[in-house]
């Protein structure tokens, strides 16, 4: 597969093909398939067969699924460089979320046949994909954790820190998320409600921790948020 010099960076970060050298890096790109996503555009639908695992080359994926009412719950936000739905294609299963391009995207997929000859025959492959799948359970676990025990303005913070370590760009203002995200699916992400996310803002706009406007919040003061997260 010829990927573009401009995803050579992503490729080489990507803890996907950690220590992998570069003749056996070719081979996997090569039995993958490169897929463009328009913005809005689903990569997979949640229920769906899990025919294929993905490794993002550009741009942004929201993670979303249904609950009972048909309301969507805002599982994660996934940046260039990140694997998802690999355990799902492993096990045979079906996509346990929608994938939404936030804009415009690519990704190179990989079947389960694919997967497994590479699992196979490339043991740091095996590794590299093992440690995203713990890491993965992990992080759901941290946020099962916070929906089911923690404050929600604790949540807000805590989610607002994740995401801007993900996604956040230092200003002239302080540190700006960089995709657009509105109070609405910052409740969708954090199991709360559009009132309380838009109290909570607006009281942290007041003390100069955060700026916030139409779909968009600039961390103004990170210490004041890590601090009231990390409060009992």
């Amino acid at each position: 597969m010829n990927i573009p010099e401009q995803y050579s960076d992503t490729i080489s970060r990507s803890e996907l093909f950690a220590d992998i050298p570069p003749d056996m890096l070719a081979d996997i790109l090569d039995r993958g398939r490169r897929q463009h996503i328009k913005a809005g555009e689903i990569l997979f639908h949640e229920g769906d067969h899990a025919d294929r695992c993905y490794l993002v080359l550009k741009g942004r994926l929201k993670l979303s699924k249904l609950h009972g009412q048909g309301k969507e719950a805002i599982i994660h936000y996934v940046e260039a460089g990140a694997v998802i739905a690999a355990v799902a294609v492993f096990k045979g299963k079906r996509f346990p979320v929608t994938a939404r391009a936030m804009g415009a995207a690519e990704a190179i997929g990989w079947d389960r046949d694919a997967i497994m000859e590479l699992i196979s025959e490339y043991a740091q492959f095996a590794i590299n994909l093992l440690r995203f799948a713990i890491d993965r359970i992990e992080e759901l676990q941290t946020r099962y954790l916070e929906l089911a025990v923690e404050q929600v303005e604790r949540r807000i913070a805590r989610a607002l820190l994740r995401i801007m370590r993900q996604s956040g760009r230092k200003t002239g203002e302080g540190i700006e998320i960089e995709f657009k995200i509105s109070r609405q699916d910052l409740a969708d992400y954090t199991g709360s409600t559009l009132y309380t996310v838009s109290r909570t803002l607006s009281n942290w706009g007041k003390r100069g921790w955060i700026k916030s406007g139409r779909q968009r919040i600039v961390i103004i003061n990170p210490h004041a948020l890590v601090s009231f997260s990390e409060t009992d």
